[in-house]
Order: structure tokens, then C-alpha cells, then sequence
């Protein structure tokens, strides 16, 4: 569907461990509206946990990927772009070099954001499906190389109709899909292995304790964890029952903690060559959930709560939404200065008459 003319285009990269999306978005009233995506898996990070350097295969179709995106980027007329790359290229001894190279071969420039920043974007993408009943929600971004976890809170006096949250403590664990996969095994991890991947994120997450004032919050009932990634939607589409994987489907429903948990031990008892029949998981994924599954329930063992918000939504709208946001305050600002710029004038022009 084309965008309407002369309106303001924004795009958004996002250049993980496992993926590479594209947004191009216009502004509403409230929010934006999506115009254009795209996404590849890619493994940028694929064997980077042990050689320490991106492979020269991955970062090939790598660069195939992000031409497609420039070339939707152009066709679209975006006014405003921000591609941001993550643990990866963070983690690589050889990730500048490449993102250099990006830039040398498709015009794209990207910027090596840190985990804080990841941490803060996946939020910011993602806070509206925050449960307005709720106090406090643990929010989790489940990548390729690394998994953010945030923890926010809802701000003293807001009522269900008018909640806001903030983002309360944050930490990243060094440890995703792809790294889990190769460190502990992905397509046919025994229970045993499975296990050690959830005691080894729970023992990380417990490590950190700035956000252990909340924990009575969620002992209560009065917080729930709200996933961003493709461990969790893929969890949810299976839940579904989904011959085909739809995000109106998807994005925003509730899963029962219970639920997540007994879909993860079948789509581990069930072996890699039947989860690649899955259609919400597919050949592409299917050495890549469970070690994800693996990772949720060790954020579950260490943080317990009932309830699951499912957003197929993250990084990329959370760039949008500040790339939107940013160009209204300048906005406002050149008003203000226009106001009193007129208004100066004009006591001038009184003066001198």
C-alpha cells in the first residue's frame, strides 16, 4: 500500500544475533501506521561465541539483507531512518569493522547501541501492552546473543484509565538462542541439557538485585511478565493452534505462565524434525525455540508470575515511536520560538510608533 504523499516516513533497522527487520512507518493522531516491513534470518551471530569474529558467510547475507531494506527505504521515501545493531556486532571482534562495511556497500549507517539501550528501546516498544491493573510488569527481550530483562512500574496516582509506567531497573544476560543453541546444544536438546540452560539463566537473573524491592509486587498477583521475541510469539502461535503464523493474531493475547511452560517441554520431547512441521516455528526456528523456551523458564524460576502479555512488537517500534516523538518536540519548539518571536516584534513595533 503506498504512503500517503508528502507525508513524513520513518524507518527503523534492527540487526540482531538471529534477524534482520525493517520498519517504514507514517505518524497518526496517536501512534503510527505500518506501510512496509521486512524481516530475514540472517545468524549474523552464528559461531561467534566461538571463534570470537563474524564469519564471512553470515556477514554475506547479512549485507544481501540490508540491501532489500535500503532499496525499500528509497522506494518509500523515507525522511528520517535509525538502524541500530546489537549484541553481535557488540560481542564480535570484527562487529565495527563490519558495520563500517555496511555502510561503505549499501549507504546505511548504523549505530552499535548498548544493552542499556536495547533494554530501554524493547520497552519503549512495547509498554502499551503493559496491564493497566496491574503495578509493576517484568519485561523481557529474549534475543539471538543476549536477553534484556526490565522491570517497570506503574506511577503513584494513575488510575486503570490513565496508567503510565516507568522503567524501574534493567539488566542484560549475555546469553540468547544462538549463543544458548551452540553453547548447550539446540536441535535435540535432552532434558538434562534443557535444564541446565534454565538453572544458568535463573542463577543470572538472580545475581541481579536491583529490582528485588518489586518482588513482593508480583508474589501478590499485582505483576506479570510481557515477552518481546520470537520464543514467546512462537509460543503463542503454537498455543493458538495457527496454520500460519498471523501477528493480528498473536500480539497482545495473555498466556498463562503454566501454559508457556507445558508447550515448551512438547516442542523439546517432540524432536527438531517434528517442530520443523510446525507452522508457527518451521525450519528456521526449529533448533532455535527451545533453547528459548529454556530461557523463559529460567526468568520464570527466578522471577515466578501467572501471567504472560505476548507483544510481536519491540525494538523496531520502539525507535519509531522516538523518532515520531522527537521530530513533535522540535516541532513545538519551533513554534514556541515563532510565538515569541511575533510577539517580540510587536512590542518593537508599539515602542517605535
Amino acid at each position: 500500500m503506498p504512503s500517503p504523499p508528502f507525508s513524513k516516513r520513518y524507518a527503523a533497522i534492527d540487526l540482531g544475533t538471529n534477524n534482520c527487520r525493517l520498519l517504514v512507518a507514517v505518524p497518526q493522531k496517536e501512534g503510527f501506521r505500518v506501510v512496509d516491513a521486512f524481516s530475514r534470518i540472517v545468524r549474523l551471530g552464528e559461531g561467534v561465541s566461538q571463534t570470537g569474529m563474524l564469519s564471512d558467510a553470515a556477514m554475506e547475507r547479512t549485507i544481501e539483507a540490508l540491501k532489500i531494506c535500503r532499496d525499500k527505504i528509497e522506494n518509500r521515501r523515507v525522511t528520517a531512518v535509525r538502524c541500530i545493531a546489537t549484541q553481535a556486532c557488540r560481542g564480535a571482534g570484527n562487529g565495527e569493522a563490519f558495520l563500517k562495511r555496511i555502510k561503505e556497500e549499501t549507504g546505511l549507517d548504523f549505530e552499535l547501541i548498548t544493552t542499556e539501550q536495547e533494554a530501554a528501546l524493547a520497552v519503549r516498544g512495547c509498554m502499551d501492552l503493559t496491564d493497566p491493573r496491574a503495578d509493576a510488569a517484568l519485561v523481557f527481550d529474549i534475543g539471538g546473543g543476549s536477553t534484556e530483562i526490565s522491570w517497570v512500574v506503574k506511577k503513584s496516582g494513575d488510575d486503570i484509565t490513565n496508567a503510565v509506567f516507568r522503567l524501574e531497573a534493567w539488566t542484560s544476560i549475555p546469553i540468547g538462542v544462538v549463543t544458548a543453541s551452540e553453547r548447550f546444544g539446540g536441535a535435540h536438546l535432552t532434558r538434562e541439557e534443557y535444564e541446565k540452560i534454565v538453572d544458568t539463566i535463573a542463577l543470572e537473573v538472580s545475581r541481579f538485585t536491583g529490582a528485588d524491592h518489586l518482588k513482593p509486587l508480583f508474589e501478590e498477583g499485582r505483576g506479570h511478565l510481557l515477552g518481546t521475541s520470537g520464543t514467546v510469539t512462537s509460543l503463542a502461535g503454537v498455543h493458538l493452534g495457527l496454520k500460519k503464523y498471523m501477528r493480528k493474531e498473536v500480539d497482545g493475547i495473555w498466556l498463562a505462565s503454566e501454559r508457556a511452560l507445558s508447550i515448551s517441554e512438547k516442542l523439546r520431547s517432540m524432536g527438531f524434525e517434528a517442530r520443523q512441521k510446525e507452522p508457527c516455528i518451521g525450519q528456521e526456528r526449529a533448533d532455535l525455540v527451545v533453547p528459548g523456551c529454556a530461557i523463559l523458564e529460567g526468568i520464570l524460576k527466578a522471577w515466578p508470575a501467572t501471567r504472560i502479555r505476548v507483544a510481536d512488537r519491540g525494538l523496531r517500534e520502539g525507535i519509531l515511536a522516538e523518532l515520531i516523538a522527537g521530530d513533535r518536540r522540535r516541532k513545538r519548539r519551533r513554534r514556541s520560538r515563532g510565538k515569541a518571536g511575533r510577539k517580540g516584534s510587536s512590542v518593537q513595533t508599539s515602542k517605535s510608533s
